[in-house]
């Protein structure tokens, strides 16, 4: 994450605490490396871009865990204003409404306040990244084999934040002054998940015409 990202968040608010990468661990230096393109003002398009001779799996986990870091800081800031009140369903404008299904509690696609859905949302992704079996961080350790599908449930799902963000609560982070450094943060995800086609165009659709000064 960026310094001025950093200074424009209260790291406080953030909605659930950092995952982080144990130091040594070549995860740990593919998101150094991943950082340090981002940090050095290098060509979001090219960023993304899996280096040469790294496995696609290690770059993806990297990425997975670092977005879900990010947009967690993101909705952090303005969960207060997103209240069962404010936001009785978790949607992206009058066009777009997203249900939750988690195979456990909640079997059919239900309707619920977007706070609701976005701290089942947070638990469930928390649960599949501290997964050793999922996302194993030993060396030799291989990924499951649906190790791609889980992350690209995790993407889909993810962007939906970033959708309920931009639609319901933008006013606020225009306010904070911090709508530059979401849109980037928004673009690094775009570019991320479309360059490895990650995230059904079709799920993309409701930010395509946000006017949130978005030029992708």
């Amino acid at each position: 994450m960026s310094i001025a990202l950093k200074q424009v968040f209260n790291k406080d608010k953030t909605f659930r605490p950092k995952r982080k990468f144990e130091p040594g661990t070549q995860r740990f230096e593919l998101h150094k490396r991943a950082q340090a393109s981002l940090n050095s003002g290098v060509d979001l398009k090219a960023a993304v871009q899996l280096p040469s001779g790294e496995d696609q799996n290690d770059w993806v986990a990297v990425h997975v865990v670092d977005f879900f870091n990010r947009i967690n800081l993101i909705y952090g800031t303005i969960c207060e204003f997103c209240t069962e009140r404010t936001c009785p369903v978790m949607s992206g404008g009058p066009k777009y409404e997203y249900r939750w299904q988690d195979d456990l509690k909640y079997k059919k696609p239900t309707a619920l306040p977007a706070p609701q859905y976005m701290n089942l949302l947070m638990d469930w992704i928390e649960v599949q990244i501290n997964n050793e079996d999922i996302f194993p961080t030993s060396v030799g350790v291989p990924f499951p084999k649906n190790f791609l599908q889980i992350c690209k449930k995790i993407l889909c799902r993810l962007f939906r934040v970033f959708v309920h963000v931009y639609i319901h609560h933008f006013d606020r982070i225009i306010l904070m002054g911090a709508e530059a450094h979401v849109n980037t943060c928004y673009k690094h995800f775009y570019y991320f998940v479309t360059e490895l086609n990650l995230i059904d165009r079709k799920e993309l659709e409701p930010l395509v015409s946000v006017g949130s000064g978005q030029k992708l």
